[in-house]
């Protein structure tokens, strides 16, 4: 059974940074694309940046320039560098996995980590 796992998350001044994490079991990363999620409290879940298996990279408008995701494939790791960082950034973060190998689906859910930007 593949697990998720993210660390990182906390409490930040508006204008910090904080880097997240997201740990993956087996070696199946390699095969997945990779993304962070967020949800604030009385809002949906929204996709914040995505990592494709080669490397590409997609971000929500309100993260470009100030978020950064990236993977480690040997590590099997993802992790989210959070810059300058803005009280409406406050969520909860989920890591998130899914991709399709030989007809089989794969869609994986971590149990997601608090970031709260306030002064």
């Amino acid at each position: 059974q593949v697990q998720l796992v993210e660390s990182g998350g906390g409490l930040v001044q508006p204008g910090g940074s904080l880097r997240l994490s997201c740990a993956v079991s087996g070696t199946i990363v390699s095969i997945l694309t990779m993304d962070w999620y967020r949800q604030a409290p009385g809002k949906q879940r929204e996709l914040v940046a995505d990592i494709a298996t080669t490397g590409s990279t997609n971000y929500a408008d309100s993260v470009k320039g100030r978020f950064t995701i990236s993977r480690d494939n040997a590590k099997n790791t993802v992790n989210l560098e959070m810059n300058s960082l803005k009280p409406e950034d406050t969520a909860v973060y989920y890591c998130h996995g899914h991709g399709r190998l030989m007809s089989i689906s794969y869609d994986f859910w971590g149990q997601g980590t608090q970031v709260t930007v306030s002064s």
